[in-house]
């Protein structure tokens, strides 16, 4: 199922031991267009200690509840190493982070986790083998964005802007995003549609703006996205004709 990152957004983090804190933002990594870490604020002091929590360690999602219960316990988490999350994360402070959890690290396996499709393969001692290698990822670069940072960046189409980016589509078991949510008010009243992220030419992060090779018509004629609709696989298979693509389930 798919979900909006955006509704993650004060979740409350609920380790075994009590709650943690609760979700602010998250990481995504823009290679593989997949969440990595999701950021929590501990405690209720102010400022807040922010801690990244992956979805490694998630072990259910409670929508109704608006929790999500992790296998950490609170003295895990607040041990943790520091990551300031307002600067970018290196590949040295990742590898660190992986090492005090235990955890495999995702990158340089093949899959969307490691050499698998799920997260969970890369827990403590359920791992064949961790791969210690950075891949093709450079030590100064493992190509992590936080999703509040994206938010309002500009898409671009091939002959003009079509909005903004509003939020995005999330597949719940692999944490892998299937689309942007982008709203084109601005130009259509009332008119949200769905890009999927492997339909991006470019991503500007000096200029905020996302290209994308299909026209502004080509964009105003898609299906528009209803977030008060499932986005069940008939409704992402019109979408996708419209544009001619193949989906990201072939």
């Amino acid at each position: 199922m798919l979900r909006s990152m955006k509704d993650l957004e004060g979740f409350a983090v609920q380790a075994t031991d009590g709650i943690i804190g609760r979700v602010s933002d998250f990481y995504f990594d823009d290679d593989q267009w997949v969440v990595r870490y999701l950021v929590a604020g501990l405690g209720d002091e102010l400022p807040r200690r922010k801690v990244l929590i992956s979805p490694i360690a998630v072990r259910q999602l409670h929508w109704d509840e608006k929790s999500i219960a992790v296998a950490l316990t609170r003295q895990q988490v607040e041990r943790s190493p520091d990551i300031d999350t307002d600067k970018p994360v290196s590949r040295q402070q990742e590898m660190g982070f992986c090492g005090y959890y235990g955890y495999g690290n995702y990158w340089g396996g093949g899959g969307l986790w490691g050499a698998g499709l799920y997260p969970d393969i890369l827990q403590a001692g359920l791992q064949v083998k961790r791969p210690t290698s950075i891949g093709h990822h450079s030590a100064a670069d493992p190509h992590l964005r936080s999703g509040n940072a994206i938010m309002r960046y500009y898409v671009h189409a091939t002959d003009g802007d079509i909005g903004h980016v509003e939020g995005f589509l999330v597949e719940e078991k692999t944490w892998a995003i299937r689309y942007l949510i982008v709203n084109t008010s601005n130009w259509w009243v009332g008119h949200q549609v769905i890009i999927a992220p492997t339909w991006i030419d470019a991503l500007s992060w000096t200029e905020s703006t996302v290209s994308v090779g299909m026209t502004r018509q080509s964009v105003k004629d898609a299906p528009h996205y209803d977030s008060s609709l499932v986005l069940d696989r008939e409704r992402e298979l019109t979408i996708h004709r419209h544009y001619g693509r193949d989906g990201y389930w072939v």
